[in-house]
């Protein structure tokens, strides 16, 4: 299941830098050394601000946006699934599973925090 947004992006001259504007996110600012590298900045402003959203902002109709001099409008698109694997945190679970399959996964050496993430990710269908 694909989780991809996609944002209009302003990007405009700022001395020897490239500054970028999200202006469909608080916060949405950020430059780079080049076109290229701030595209890359906004992908991981993008992916960071709203890493923790259960829903994200509309993106803006590229009409509604409007341009001064030397400002360019181009689209980032941030795949949040990959950045939340990416740059995920483990958190500690307590799970209960029945005696005979822990004794049995001590026995083979079976990493059973591995096992549930792996059925999660199955059953959340983010592999």
């Amino acid at each position: 299941m694909a989780d991809v947004v996609i944002y209009p992006v302003v990007l405009s001259k700022d001395g020897d830098y490239i500054f970028v504007r999200v202006p469909d996110i608080d916060g949405g600012y950020t430059q780079g050394n080049d076109e290229i590298d701030a595209m890359r900045m906004a992908q991981d402003l993008i992916g960071n601000l709203l890493e923790d959203a259960n829903k994200y902002p509309k993106p803006s109709e590229p009409s509604a946006i409007s341009l001064k001099d030397g400002e360019k409008l181009v689209y980032v698109a941030v795949d949040m699934t990959a950045f939340r694997k990416k740059f995920s945190r483990t958190v500690r679970k307590n799970i209960t599973i029945p005696e005979y399959l822990n004794s049995l996964a001590k026995q083979k050496g079976v990493n059973v925090s591995a096992v549930a993430t792996e059925a999660l990710e199955a059953q959340l269908c983010v592999k």
